[in-house]
């Protein structure tokens, strides 16, 4: 647990290092945007995510063979950088493309029954295919086809809620974080050093993110979402805890295409007050 958390710690300073020296080139019209009080932001930071984790997977590994210290590779890191970088792709491509096009899973259906495939849908369809292949590159088949769909399947729609997360300052990252904590806690594996450097990224852009002065956009939301699924397929190995955490996936999932969640965390004090804490938003 220790190097799960040392991996957290490492992916945040990387990931705010990341930022310090790259926010001009976010500053691009494409990813202009105006949050909810009106102030001009930039989105589409959270790829700093991936490439955060794939910088320093590639020079653990270059560390590792030079010393010939332990030439295995981890197969959680390898999952984890394959999920956060599929995934933040998919977002970023929504996050451009994606612009004035209508949100929510019926009204990219609605769209399709009228010939238009929206950059959503082509997420929403993209993501489920990547958390099969995400899961498969785990190399754990005992549970055949069946399986293998639940697994892409938890991977995918913990990506998704994530999104859905994604309404207010800060709140993607901290909802994220808490879900890994629990995930780190209860885990079988020895290590979620993989995942856990992801949200440490995720962590070492909150102070940007509060300050509202740039959004991760899909493209963070998406992979920070997708790791606490990945997390939680480590965490909880078990078939039976595996249909449980898609069925609660897929509850909140359904769920709020007729439920706010902005609401619901605005009408409960304590979510209210995690959710606001640090951010310029008024009491």
């Amino acid at each position: 647990m220790i190097s799960t958390f040392v991996g957290m710690a490492v992916g945040a300073v990387m990931a705010a290092l990341l930022w310090t020296a790259m926010a001009p080139t976010f500053d691009a019209p494409s990813l202009a945007r105006t949050n909810y009080r009106g102030a001009p932001l930039v989105t589409g930071v959270g790829v700093l995510v991936p490439l955060s984790m794939v910088l320093l997977a590639g020079a653990s590994r270059v560390l590792i063979l030079a010393t010939d210290a332990n030439p295995s590779w981890d197969q959680l890191v390898g999952a984890s950088v394959l999920a956060a970088v599929g995934f933040s792709l998919l977002g970023l491509f929504d996050d451009v493309a994606g612009v004035g096009q209508s949100g929510g899973f019926r009204g990219h259906v609605r769209a399709l029954a009228h010939g238009q495939l929206t950059s959503g849908m082509v997420k929403l369809v993209g993501g489920a295919a990547l958390g099969v292949v995400v899961s498969a590159s785990l190399a754990r088949g005992d549970e055949g086809v069946l399986g293998a769909l639940r697994d892409g399947a938890i991977i995918a729609l913990a990506a998704n809620l994530a999104n859905l997360l994604d309404r207010a300052p800060g709140r993607v990252i901290k909802a994220s974080t808490a879900a890994f904590a629990v995930a780190a806690l209860v885990a079988r594996s020895p290590t979620l050093l993989g995942p856990g450097v992801g949200i440490g990224a995720g962590l070492g852009l909150l102070p940007a993110d509060l300050k509202e002065r740039c959004m991760l956009g899909d493209a963070g939301a998406n992979p920070l979402g997708a790791l606490c699924g990945l997390a939680a397929l480590a965490a909880g190995p078990e078939a039976g805890v595996r249909w449980l955490v898609l069925a609660v996936l897929l509850g909140l999932n359904l769920l709020s295409e007729f439920v706010s969640f902005s609401t619901l965390i605005d009408r409960t004090p304590p979510l209210r007050w995690i959710d606001r804490a640090g951010s310029r938003r008024d009491d």
